[in-house]
Protein backbone atom coordinates (compact mmCIF):
# COMPACT_ATOMS: atom_id res chain seq x y z
CA UNK A 1 0.00 0.00 0.00
CA UNK A 2 1.05 3.32 -0.86
CA UNK A 3 1.89 6.27 1.06
CA UNK A 4 -1.22 8.65 -0.66
CA UNK A 5 -3.58 5.14 -0.57
CA UNK A 6 -2.97 4.87 3.16
CA UNK A 7 -3.46 8.77 3.67
CA UNK A 8 -6.92 8.30 1.68
CA UNK A 9 -7.80 4.96 3.80
CA UNK A 10 -7.12 7.26 7.27
CA UNK A 11 -9.21 9.67 6.23
CA UNK A 12 -12.21 7.93 5.83
CA UNK A 13 -14.74 8.34 7.97
CA UNK A 14 -16.76 5.48 9.70
CA UNK A 15 -19.62 6.22 8.02
CA UNK A 16 -17.94 5.71 4.66
CA UNK A 17 -15.93 2.33 5.84
CA UNK A 18 -19.55 1.13 7.02
CA UNK A 19 -21.10 2.05 3.54
CA UNK A 20 -17.60 0.38 1.44
CA UNK A 21 -17.91 -2.47 3.79
CA UNK A 22 -21.98 -2.77 3.34
CA UNK A 23 -22.06 -2.59 -0.39
CA UNK A 24 -19.11 -4.68 -0.73
CA UNK A 25 -21.11 -7.47 1.37
CA UNK A 26 -24.21 -7.21 -1.01
CA UNK A 27 -22.26 -7.35 -4.16
CA UNK A 28 -20.82 -10.97 -3.02
CA UNK A 29 -24.13 -12.06 -1.67
CA UNK A 30 -24.76 -12.04 -5.45
CA UNK A 31 -22.29 -13.88 -6.22
CA UNK A 32 -22.91 -16.59 -3.34
CA UNK A 33 -26.38 -17.16 -4.23
CA UNK A 34 -25.78 -17.28 -7.61
CA UNK A 35 -23.82 -19.87 -6.80
CA UNK A 36 -25.85 -21.62 -4.53
CA UNK A 37 -28.52 -21.53 -6.88
CA UNK A 38 -26.10 -23.24 -9.63
CA UNK A 39 -25.44 -25.52 -7.01
CA UNK A 40 -28.94 -26.74 -5.95
CA UNK A 41 -30.04 -26.92 -9.49
CA UNK A 42 -26.78 -29.22 -10.44
CA UNK A 43 -27.52 -31.34 -7.12
CA UNK A 44 -30.90 -32.13 -7.86
CA UNK A 45 -30.57 -32.65 -11.72
CA UNK A 46 -27.94 -35.17 -11.63
CA UNK A 47 -30.63 -37.91 -11.36
CA UNK A 48 -32.73 -36.42 -14.14
CA UNK A 49 -29.20 -36.26 -16.52
CA UNK A 50 -29.46 -40.06 -16.44
CA UNK A 51 -33.08 -41.52 -16.46
CA UNK A 52 -35.21 -42.77 -18.87
CA UNK A 53 -38.75 -43.20 -19.37
CA UNK A 54 -38.68 -46.28 -16.65
CA UNK A 55 -37.59 -43.91 -14.56
CA UNK A 56 -39.50 -40.74 -14.75
CA UNK A 57 -42.91 -41.13 -16.46
CA UNK A 58 -42.41 -37.54 -17.90
CA UNK A 59 -40.07 -38.79 -19.79
CA UNK A 60 -40.84 -40.65 -23.54
CA UNK A 61 -36.99 -42.14 -24.14
CA UNK A 62 -34.16 -39.93 -21.93
CA UNK A 63 -33.70 -36.61 -20.53
CA UNK A 64 -32.05 -34.97 -23.32
CA UNK A 65 -34.88 -35.82 -26.06
CA UNK A 66 -37.21 -34.38 -23.73
CA UNK A 67 -34.95 -31.09 -23.02
CA UNK A 68 -33.71 -30.61 -27.19
CA UNK A 69 -37.52 -29.29 -28.35
CA UNK A 70 -38.03 -27.11 -24.83
CA UNK A 71 -34.67 -25.41 -25.49
CA UNK A 72 -35.06 -25.09 -29.27
CA UNK A 73 -38.72 -23.52 -29.02
CA UNK A 74 -37.34 -21.16 -25.84
CA UNK A 75 -34.79 -19.77 -28.18
CA UNK A 76 -36.79 -19.69 -30.96
CA UNK A 77 -39.95 -17.71 -29.44
CA UNK A 78 -37.14 -15.29 -27.60
CA UNK A 79 -35.24 -14.71 -30.82
CA UNK A 80 -38.42 -14.17 -33.18
CA UNK A 81 -39.56 -11.73 -29.92
CA UNK A 82 -36.27 -9.90 -29.95
CA UNK A 83 -36.20 -9.92 -33.67
CA UNK A 84 -39.91 -7.86 -33.48
CA UNK A 85 -38.76 -5.66 -30.51
CA UNK A 86 -35.31 -4.57 -30.90
CA UNK A 87 -36.90 -2.16 -33.93
CA UNK A 88 -39.40 -0.91 -32.50
CA UNK A 89 -37.81 -0.37 -28.87
CA UNK A 90 -34.96 2.46 -31.28
CA UNK A 91 -37.36 3.83 -33.07
CA UNK A 92 -39.17 4.66 -29.80
CA UNK A 93 -36.31 5.23 -27.86
CA UNK A 94 -34.93 8.02 -30.33
CA UNK A 95 -38.33 9.50 -30.67
CA UNK A 96 -38.48 9.78 -27.07
CA UNK A 97 -35.10 10.99 -26.68
CA UNK A 98 -34.78 13.29 -29.81
CA UNK A 99 -38.24 14.36 -30.41
CA UNK A 100 -41.14 14.03 -27.75
CA UNK A 101 -40.43 12.57 -24.71
CA UNK A 102 -43.12 10.86 -23.11
CA UNK A 103 -43.60 7.87 -19.87
CA UNK A 104 -43.72 4.14 -19.92
CA UNK A 105 -46.10 1.82 -17.99
CA UNK A 106 -45.55 -1.70 -16.55
CA UNK A 107 -48.23 -4.26 -17.28
CA UNK A 108 -48.58 -7.46 -14.79
CA UNK A 109 -47.47 -11.00 -17.38
CA UNK A 110 -50.82 -12.53 -16.48
CA UNK A 111 -52.21 -8.92 -18.16
CA UNK A 112 -50.24 -9.86 -21.18
CA UNK A 113 -51.42 -13.42 -21.28
CA UNK A 114 -54.85 -12.64 -20.75
CA UNK A 115 -54.36 -9.97 -24.00
CA UNK A 116 -52.62 -12.19 -26.24
CA UNK A 117 -55.52 -15.46 -25.74
CA UNK A 118 -58.36 -13.27 -25.33
CA UNK A 119 -57.66 -10.05 -27.90
CA UNK A 120 -54.42 -10.81 -30.02
CA UNK A 121 -55.19 -14.39 -31.03
CA UNK A 122 -58.62 -14.18 -32.36
CA UNK A 123 -57.88 -10.82 -33.86
CA UNK A 124 -54.55 -11.85 -35.93
CA UNK A 125 -55.40 -15.40 -36.76
CA UNK A 126 -57.10 -13.91 -40.08
CA UNK A 127 -53.94 -12.37 -40.71
CA UNK A 128 -52.63 -16.00 -40.43
CA UNK A 129 -55.10 -17.41 -42.75
CA UNK A 130 -54.06 -14.85 -45.00
CA UNK A 131 -50.49 -15.29 -45.29
CA UNK A 132 -50.61 -19.43 -45.25
CA UNK A 133 -53.18 -18.62 -48.62
CA UNK A 134 -50.43 -16.37 -50.33
CA UNK A 135 -46.85 -16.70 -48.64
CA UNK A 136 -47.32 -20.33 -48.32
CA UNK A 137 -44.58 -21.19 -50.10
CA UNK A 138 -42.07 -19.84 -47.61
CA UNK A 139 -41.42 -22.61 -45.27
CA UNK A 140 -42.36 -20.21 -42.07
CA UNK A 141 -45.39 -19.37 -43.39
CA UNK A 142 -46.59 -22.78 -44.61
CA UNK A 143 -49.68 -24.58 -43.44
CA UNK A 144 -51.96 -25.68 -42.20
CA UNK A 145 -53.09 -22.80 -40.58
CA UNK A 146 -53.94 -22.67 -36.68
CA UNK A 147 -57.82 -21.94 -36.33
CA UNK A 148 -57.24 -20.36 -33.00
CA UNK A 149 -54.13 -18.15 -33.49
CA UNK A 150 -52.58 -19.28 -30.32
CA UNK A 151 -49.48 -19.95 -32.28
CA UNK A 152 -45.47 -19.57 -31.85
CA UNK A 153 -46.04 -16.06 -33.65
CA UNK A 154 -48.35 -15.51 -31.40
CA UNK A 155 -46.67 -15.91 -28.19
CA UNK A 156 -43.57 -14.17 -29.79
CA UNK A 157 -45.74 -11.18 -29.88
CA UNK A 158 -46.65 -10.74 -26.64
CA UNK A 159 -43.19 -11.74 -25.82
CA UNK A 160 -41.79 -8.42 -28.04
CA UNK A 161 -45.00 -6.09 -26.42
CA UNK A 162 -43.77 -7.49 -22.73
CA UNK A 163 -39.86 -6.41 -23.69
CA UNK A 164 -40.36 -3.31 -25.59
CA UNK A 165 -40.71 -0.85 -22.49
CA UNK A 166 -37.31 -2.66 -20.94
CA UNK A 167 -35.44 -2.43 -24.24
CA UNK A 168 -36.73 1.16 -24.88
CA UNK A 169 -36.19 2.66 -21.72
CA UNK A 170 -32.63 1.11 -21.58
CA UNK A 171 -31.94 2.98 -24.92
CA UNK A 172 -33.50 6.15 -24.46
CA UNK A 173 -31.17 6.33 -21.22
CA UNK A 174 -28.37 5.80 -23.52
CA UNK A 175 -29.00 7.68 -26.56
CA UNK A 176 -29.42 10.81 -23.85
CA UNK A 177 -25.92 10.13 -22.67
CA UNK A 178 -24.06 10.86 -26.18
CA UNK A 179 -22.22 13.66 -26.25
CA UNK A 180 -23.96 17.36 -27.14
CA UNK A 181 -20.35 18.14 -29.24
CA UNK A 182 -20.78 14.65 -31.13
CA UNK A 183 -24.27 16.02 -32.11
CA UNK A 184 -23.72 19.59 -32.97
CA UNK A 185 -20.55 19.09 -35.12
CA UNK A 186 -22.54 16.61 -37.09
CA UNK A 187 -25.56 19.48 -37.32
CA UNK A 188 -23.08 21.76 -38.15
CA UNK A 189 -21.32 19.87 -41.33
CA UNK A 190 -24.60 20.18 -42.35
CA UNK A 191 -26.05 16.22 -41.51
CA UNK A 192 -30.24 16.03 -41.10
CA UNK A 193 -31.78 15.16 -37.64
CA UNK A 194 -31.42 11.36 -38.83
CA UNK A 195 -28.15 11.75 -40.24
CA UNK A 196 -27.24 12.98 -37.14
CA UNK A 197 -28.37 10.21 -35.50
CA UNK A 198 -26.95 8.04 -37.30
CA UNK A 199 -23.20 8.97 -37.34
CA UNK A 200 -23.62 10.31 -33.83
CA UNK A 201 -26.17 8.66 -31.41
CA UNK A 202 -26.25 5.08 -32.60
CA UNK A 203 -22.65 4.47 -32.92
CA UNK A 204 -21.81 5.77 -29.44
CA UNK A 205 -25.20 3.85 -28.32
CA UNK A 206 -23.90 0.80 -29.75
CA UNK A 207 -23.10 -1.30 -26.32
CA UNK A 208 -26.35 0.09 -24.68
CA UNK A 209 -28.34 -1.27 -27.38
CA UNK A 210 -26.91 -4.53 -27.28
CA UNK A 211 -27.09 -4.79 -23.22
CA UNK A 212 -30.59 -3.74 -23.48
CA UNK A 213 -31.05 -6.27 -25.82
CA UNK A 214 -29.44 -8.91 -23.94
CA UNK A 215 -32.05 -8.00 -20.57
CA UNK A 216 -34.92 -8.03 -22.80
CA UNK A 217 -33.67 -11.65 -24.10
CA UNK A 218 -33.19 -12.72 -20.56
CA UNK A 219 -37.15 -12.24 -19.75
CA UNK A 220 -37.65 -13.62 -23.25
CA UNK A 221 -36.24 -16.39 -22.28
CA UNK A 222 -37.42 -16.76 -18.85
CA UNK A 223 -40.94 -15.88 -19.13
CA UNK A 224 -43.87 -17.96 -17.76
CA UNK A 225 -47.26 -17.44 -17.42
CA UNK A 226 -47.69 -15.36 -20.93
CA UNK A 227 -45.92 -17.86 -22.88
CA UNK A 228 -48.19 -20.90 -20.87
CA UNK A 229 -51.93 -19.32 -21.29
CA UNK A 230 -51.24 -18.28 -24.92
CA UNK A 231 -49.24 -21.05 -26.55
CA UNK A 232 -51.14 -24.19 -27.46
CA UNK A 233 -47.49 -26.22 -27.37
CA UNK A 234 -47.19 -29.29 -28.37
CA UNK A 235 -43.60 -30.03 -28.00
CA UNK A 236 -42.37 -30.38 -31.73
CA UNK A 237 -39.45 -28.98 -32.71
CA UNK A 238 -40.62 -27.10 -35.99
CA UNK A 239 -39.68 -23.30 -37.64
CA UNK A 240 -43.07 -23.15 -38.91
CA UNK A 241 -45.06 -19.86 -37.35
CA UNK A 242 -48.96 -20.48 -38.04
CA UNK A 243 -49.60 -23.94 -37.60
CA UNK A 244 -51.18 -25.59 -34.25
CA UNK A 245 -48.15 -27.61 -33.98
CA UNK A 246 -46.05 -25.52 -31.88
CA UNK A 247 -42.82 -26.28 -29.73
CA UNK A 248 -42.73 -25.63 -26.02
CA UNK A 249 -40.76 -23.38 -23.93
CA UNK A 250 -38.62 -24.35 -20.60
CA UNK A 251 -40.44 -22.22 -18.41
CA UNK A 252 -44.10 -22.41 -19.56
CA UNK A 253 -43.25 -26.50 -19.52
CA UNK A 254 -42.32 -26.39 -16.00
CA UNK A 255 -45.30 -23.72 -14.65
CA UNK A 256 -47.34 -26.44 -16.32
CA UNK A 257 -45.64 -29.87 -15.52
CA UNK A 258 -44.86 -29.15 -11.83
CA UNK A 259 -48.05 -29.05 -9.97
CA UNK A 260 -48.54 -32.91 -11.10
CA UNK A 261 -44.92 -33.54 -11.31
CA UNK A 262 -44.28 -36.25 -8.53
CA UNK A 263 -40.61 -38.40 -7.33
CA UNK A 264 -38.02 -38.15 -10.31
CA UNK A 265 -40.16 -35.60 -12.92
CA UNK A 266 -39.68 -33.21 -10.27
CA UNK A 267 -35.63 -33.46 -10.49
CA UNK A 268 -36.71 -33.80 -14.71
CA UNK A 269 -38.30 -30.63 -14.26
CA UNK A 270 -35.26 -28.98 -12.36
CA UNK A 271 -32.69 -30.11 -14.67
CA UNK A 272 -34.39 -28.00 -17.65
CA UNK A 273 -34.41 -25.26 -15.16
CA UNK A 274 -30.68 -25.91 -15.32
CA UNK A 275 -30.31 -25.74 -18.90
CA UNK A 276 -32.32 -22.67 -18.86
CA UNK A 277 -29.83 -20.83 -16.39
CA UNK A 278 -27.03 -22.04 -18.41
CA UNK A 279 -28.67 -20.95 -21.87
CA UNK A 280 -29.48 -17.23 -20.05
CA UNK A 281 -25.91 -17.36 -18.68
CA UNK A 282 -24.28 -17.82 -21.60
CA UNK A 283 -26.00 -15.16 -23.81
CA UNK A 284 -24.98 -13.13 -20.59
CA UNK A 285 -21.85 -13.83 -21.11
CA UNK A 286 -21.56 -13.38 -24.85
CA UNK A 287 -23.22 -10.48 -24.76
CA UNK A 288 -20.77 -8.95 -21.87
CA UNK A 289 -17.93 -9.67 -24.26
CA UNK A 290 -19.35 -8.26 -27.14
CA UNK A 291 -20.01 -4.61 -24.82
CA UNK A 292 -16.72 -5.05 -23.61
CA UNK A 293 -14.48 -4.65 -26.54
CA UNK A 294 -16.24 -1.02 -27.18
CA UNK A 295 -15.15 0.20 -23.80
CA UNK A 296 -14.19 3.56 -25.22
CA UNK A 297 -18.38 4.29 -25.71
CA UNK A 298 -19.52 4.34 -21.91
CA UNK A 299 -23.38 4.41 -22.71
CA UNK A 300 -23.56 1.08 -21.75
CA UNK A 301 -21.31 0.89 -18.53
Amino acid sequence: MTTASAQIKAKQRPGDRVFSGSAVFAGSMILVTLAAVALFLIVQSVPALFASSEDASILQSDFWSYVGPLVFGTVWAAFLALLIALPISIGIALFISHYAPRRLAAVPSVVFGLWGIGVLAPAIQPLYTWLVENLGWFPLFSGPVSGTGRTILTAAVVLAVMVLPIITAICREVFLQTPVLHEEAALALGATRWEMIRVAVLPFGRPGIISASVLGLGRALGETMAVAMVLSATGAVTFNLLTSVNPSTIAANIALSFPEAYGLNVNVLIATGLILFIVTFAVNAVARWIVSRRKEFSGAN
